[in-house]
């Protein structure tokens, strides 16, 4: 059949199943990058998403591999299986491992360590937009597919609206929102090499960073801790932070969990009466602490997801209006 030994075989099937099913949602949402396994049998704790015409692949720790030699089988495996079920050639499936390390809030490596150095950025299109994408250079791609849903919100509400982007990463947020025709955008991040990104992300969509488009190199919670009080304000703000930082800006370190109604109350004051504020936190243990001062709104985790993700709760998120005085 495709030449592959058992359970690889099964496998590739799978995966090439679940990959005519999505492709076919994928034409009509034009979306060209999609989830297509997410830990679905037990023997093969991997997450498979597709990068137009390419695949990547998160390989979690598995207990059946004793020995380095097993670990290695597996992963040659799985990737074979990739392969034959996708249609690709095995240089178009780029492996990644994943591993919980003691101490951190994360799987890790840390999300935006740069973890190789191979140059090889593609573009890709979503829901009509262009974003640069990395497949090898970091544990992460440069494009979180989980929040494809809440970036379309932010589109259909920036018209007219000054945004504030924060923890911008690559600037996808901010992409959709000057698409959205927004008055102003304002995208802030600590990071020199994300900015740069989000900066070219700006470009492929036709705008450029200027006195509409403002790129700001800050640690985001110092900088909401002065801003809050010195302004300016705004009328749509999209937060979503990590779930740990050591930001010089508190007195210890800053964990969402905890730290929350901080966050959330410096981002309440800083929106017009009417504005929105997105909120989300990929936290597993989260539990939100009241509404922000002055806000009403609700969860929408189960519309943010979207729907090629196995995993409900990938993420939660909340919408939140400030109320007039």
């Amino acid at each position: 059949m495709n030449g592959l030994p058992p359970p690889y075989d099964q496998l590739a099937a799978r995966f090439a199943r679940v990959y005519k099913h999505q492709r076919k949602w994928a034409r009509r949402t034009a979306v060209t990058c999609f989830r297509i396994y997410e830990k679905d049998l037990p023997d093969h704790p991997l997450i498979v998403d597709w990068y137009d015409g390419e695949a990547v692949v998160w390989a979690f720790d598995r207990t059946r591999n004793e020995t380095e030699a097993d670990e290695v089988a597996w992963l040659d495996g799985v990737t074979a299986a990739c392969a034959v079920g996708l249609g690709i050639t095995v240089q178009q499936v780029h492996l990644k491992k994943r591993r919980k390390q003691a101490g951190r809030q994360s799987d890790g490596p840390g999300q935006y360590e740069k973890v190789a150095t191979t140059g090889g950025a593609r573009t890709v299109s979503e829901q009509g937009l262009n974003f640069e994408v990395n497949l090898d250079d970091y544990l992460d791609t440069g494009l979180f597919l989980d929040h494809r849903p809440t970036r379309a919100a932010v589109r259909s509400e920036a018209a007219g609206r000054d945004v504030l982007n924060l923890f911008a990463y690559t600037g996808a947020f901010t992409c959709y929102a000057a698409a959205g025709d927004a008055r102003t955008t304002t995208t802030v991040d600590l990071s020199n090499t994300y900015l740069a990104w989000a900066e070219r992300n700006l470009a492929l969509n036709g705008f450029r960073v200027g006195p509409q488009h403002r790129i700001v190199r800050a640690d985001c919670l110092r900088w909401l801790a002065t801003a809050a009080s010195a302004g300016p304000t705004y009328d749509l703000i999209v937060c979503d932070p990590p779930t740990f930082s050591d930001s010089t800006a508190m007195e210890k370190p800053f964990i969402i969990d905890r730290d929350h109604p901080w966050l959330l109350e410096r981002c309440a004051k800083l929106l017009r009466p009417g504005g929105i504020l997105y909120f989300s936190t990929n936290s597993r243990a989260f539990a939100l602490e009241g509404e922000p001062p002055g806000l009403s709104g609700a969860e929408i985790s189960a519309t943010s997801v979207p729907e090629d993700f196995r995993n409900r709760k990938i993420h939660r998120c909340w919408r939140w209006e400030k109320k007039s005085p």
